[in-house]
């Protein structure tokens, strides 16, 4: 059985075990395991890989992603190099695209810091990859949500949301529909490359807002302008409702050949139980 490295063993990794477990001899890199990529010299043990799964967000500052340099260096030092490696990116390496429809051809423009250092990870990832030939694939995610990552506080708290005419495009995927596009991205036939892991939902964020409102049986946010929204809105929010642009999954669907479970949000979140778990005041 192949041995499969799981670098970061947050909500997505955990959905996916269960099909990866079956498939691969599973080893786990995660604080919980002892081994902090933040500290490299508690890697040593490190066991070589055939294929890598790799999910650890970057640091909280700077413009580098420090952590996949130190993943990196540790694969490099093991006597077996992967033949593939998965990485769960962001759709913000794109930045703000004024709500044009954006495949993987548009040439990467991050804005925020955040978004820069996942624009580092992924060109560290393509250089070592691509002199190593290794099989790199890359899931850049927009929002992901499911009963438990909905944003059912803000709601509650009454935070409000742009009016339309200032409003912004967002996208989506449901936990378990970018879980099991790393399943697929693991197989041994899967194309490398880079993917929108998106659904096919086109909405502005405050349909987004008003949609789970309306599902939780909660009152939809305000509406406000944008020039209010300095003084209304977090800044997190804020920096979200400065980017707009439309995700097309393509590619995803047509050559990696994923089939979503959650098509739209309107399906996720009538899926799996979501409406009963609003009912229940989850956030």
């Amino acid at each position: 059985m192949k041995r499969l490295l799981i670098a970061g063993y947050g909500d997505i990794a955990r959905r996916a075990m269960p099909a990866l477990g079956s498939r691969f001899e599973v080893r786990i890199l995660s604080r919980s395991s002892g081994m902090d990529l933040d500290r490299p010299e508690s890697l040593s043990l490190l066991e070589p890989a055939d294929a890598v799964l790799h999910s650890v967000p970057p640091p909280q500052t700077g413009e580098n992603d420090t952590r996949t340099t130190n993943l990196l260096a540790v694969l490099e030092s093991r006597r077996i190099l992967p033949t593939r490696l998965v990485y769960i990116s962001t759709s913000g390496v794109y930045g703000d695209c004024g709500g044009a429809l954006v495949d993987e051809s548009r040439a990467v423009n991050p804005q925020s810091a955040r978004a820069r250092r996942r624009g580092d990870a992924e060109a560290q990832l393509a250089l070592w990859c691509n002199s190593r030939r290794v099989a790199l694939v890359v899931l850049r995610a927009p929002g992901i949500y499911a009963a438990d990552r909905l944003p059912l506080g803000r709601l509650r708290a009454g935070t409000p949301v742009l009016r339309d005419a200032d409003d912004v495009y967002t996208n989506h995927i449901h936990a378990e529909d970018l879980a099991g596009c790393c399943v697929r991205a693991l197989e041994q036939d899967a194309p490398a490359g880079i993917y929108n892991a998106s659904d096919d939902t086109r909405l502005k964020m405050g349909e987004w807002f008003d949609l789970v409102a309306d599902r939780a049986g909660l009152p939809r946010p305000p509406r406000i302008a944008r020039g209010e929204a300095a003084e209304r809105m977090p800044p997190g929010l804020r920096s979200f409702m400065a980017e707009s642009r439309r995700l097309d999954n393509t590619r995803l669907k047509c050559k990696l050949g994923v089939r979503l479970r959650f098509p739209t949000v309107r399906v996720g979140l009538e899926g799996q139980g979501l409406e009963h778990e609003h009912a229940a005041g989850v956030d």
